[in-house]
């Protein structure tokens, strides 16, 4: 009778150890879930970020709080994540810089883009703008153009990432022109001082620098997407002033620390696609200048590694060195 006993006992702490997380991951989230932000306030990251954590914390009945951790070219948010424990109770929202465009410009990184993270989500694409100060005497992009010919690498531009050092290197390779790179901690400190007049231009996401061209801070020269911007009908495309095909965009995803339990990656995932499917989401988006860019976990991480094959022939192509 003591053997029977024993044997139903060790069969139910064996059931009970078996089901414990599935039920934690049923449970998901039992408590507030940290999203890291490896941007400072005001980038395309930042924004989306804390609107997917509003609609998240809705549907999830806990708080998603977002927390910016800037600096080192997205080194210290991205790593942050990448050790974290793989529960779900720290996210990144990551953006092309952090999740292809360091893999490709540096030779080492405290952290792996795609075997320390697991794809969640895309969220949204944003296209850039070419932008000099108001008061600049550059009243076109042909204007900025042959000032940097007649002064190669004279004419300061600020960079607020590796992504989009990339992109204005991308630029000055089809225009046969050179720039000084002026690095900051971020898109929204770049084009602060762009429009402060301390630099002489920059390729910032649209959603940073649409509110300093509304205010009348800064001039935009030209659009880096395929086609005109209904927000800047007037501004002509990149490809437009003479540089047939050029496009290049800024994009973001929910990322989780690799390991993360596949349930709880899915329930996210599907929170995620619901929520940037809604019609004030496309709305919220748009007024910021971009576009609803949906795509599950698979998707997103297929994208993210023809991104970064894509980015390192851009870099070897336009001879951008690899620190």
């Amino acid at each position: 009778m003591a053997s029977h006993i024993l044997t139903r006992c060790l069969i139910a702490a064996s059931l009970a150890l078996s089901v414990a997380p599935v039920t934690a991951q049923s449970d998901y989230p039992g408590r507030p879930v940290k999203i890291i932000v490896s941007l400072p306030p005001g980038s395309g990251a930042d924004t989306t970020a804390r609107f997917i954590a509003q609609h998240l914390g809705e549907k999830f009945k806990q708080p998603f709080v977002v927390e910016n951790r800037p600096g080192a070219n997205s080194f210290i948010g991205a790593r942050a994540v990448a050790e974290a424990a793989p529960d779900g109770y720290t996210l990144f929202v990551g953006s092309n810089s952090s999740m292809v465009t360091n893999v490709a410009v540096f030779r080492t990184m405290p952290y792996d883009p795609v075997k320390d993270f697991a794809a969640v989500a895309r969220i949204a694409r944003f296209a850039m703008v070419v932008v000099v100060p108001a008061n600049s005497p550059y009243k076109t992009l042909g204007n900025l153009v042959d000032a940097a010919r007649k002064a190669p690498g004279k004419l300061n531009y600020a960079s607020g990432s590796a992504g989009y050092q990339v992109a204005v290197e991308l630029f000055h390779e089809r225009f046969h022109i050179k720039g000084n790179p002026i690095t900051y901690k971020g898109t929204a400190p770049a084009m602060t001082d762009v429009a402060a007049g301390n630099v002489d231009y920059s390729i910032g996401e649209i959603s940073a620098v649409l509110p300093l061209i509304r205010g009348g801070r800064l001039r935009a020269l030209a659009v880096t997407d395929a086609q005109r911007l209904k927000e800047l009908p007037q501004v002509p495309t990149v490809a437009e002033s003479g540089a047939p095909g050029f496009e290049v965009f800024a994009w973001t995803g929910v990322f989780a620390p690799a390991k993360t339990p596949q349930k709880i990656v899915k329930a996210l995932s599907d929170a995620v696609h619901e929520t940037m499917q809604q019609p004030d989401s496309m709305k919220f988006v748009e007024n910021l200048g971009g576009s609803v860019y949906p795509g599950d976990a698979q998707q997103l991480r297929q994208f993210q590694l023809t991104e970064i094959d894509r980015t390192r022939e851009i870099v070897k192509t336009a001879g951008i060195p690899v620190e």
